[in-house]
């Protein structure tokens, strides 16, 4: 049994939907809201200010994604819950989430009771997952020599890999991409932590050896 509020942290980079379930989430007496955060760089300073018990994590954010922040959360030896909630339902995304460390993974279109629930097995030490994710993480554990030792990369940073293998520079991937400079760099970003590269040619070289992208002629 709960004895008291849950305190609870909610990360996500979109606005509208953040206010939203923070305003639904403070319409429940077991929990109380002591942070929120746009990504995950921003989050862990929140959560490290506010120890919160569960933190609701989308995947998806700029700056540092919620697989990012959960293997920091859990390298810092943090012990606090934390409940993906998001609209990928990416076999990549929910594996790369639960190896990281997370707790649990919902999809956003959850109903608002389910989630309740959710929240407090939970703190009851449970794990939770969506209905609708469970065939897909089956599929991916019934292959798992595919799975074991690659990261979990996007088709779109597989894209930006093969750009780089190629020699592009940023400016020259946005153009073939038709995508954003910025864009661009926050693939980079995301793709040197996954493969844990401190560069780029690093990265491609490591892409190359687990024959996630052909090696150049």
């Amino acid at each position: 049994m709960i004895s008291h509020s849950l305190r609870l942290v909610v990360v996500d980079d979109h606005t509208l939907f953040r206010r939203g379930l923070i305003s639904l989430l403070e319409g429940m007496p077991e929990f109380q809201v002591v942070g929120q955060a746009n990504d995950g760089e921003e989050a862990l300073k929140v959560i490290e200010s506010t120890r919160p018990d569960i933190v609701l994590l989308d995947v998806n954010m700029p700056q540092m994604d919620g697989i990012a922040t959960v293997r920091a959360l859990r390298s810092n030896h943090q012990t606090v819950k934390i409940l993906m909630l998001t609209i990928s339902k990416n076999d990549q995304d929910l594996l790369g989430a639960i190896r990281a460390g997370a707790d649990g993974y919902l999809i956003k279109s959850t109903e608002p009771d389910d989630l309740r629930k959710s929240l407090l097995r939970l703190a009851d030490g449970q794990g939770v997952l969506s209905p609708e994710i469970t065939a897909p993480l089956m599929r991916a554990l019934a292959h798992p020599d595919t799975n074991d030792h690659q990261p979990f990369l996007s088709d779109r940073e597989l894209e930006v890999l093969n750009c780089l293998a190629e020699g592009q520079t940023t400016q020259q991937i946005a153009a073939c991409l038709f995508i954003s400079e910025n864009t661009v760099k926050t693939h980079i970003r995301h793709i040197l932590e996954k493969m844990e590269s401190s560069n780029r040619t690093e990265a491609v070289s490591k892409a190359i050896q687990l024959k996630l992208i052909q090696k150049n002629q």
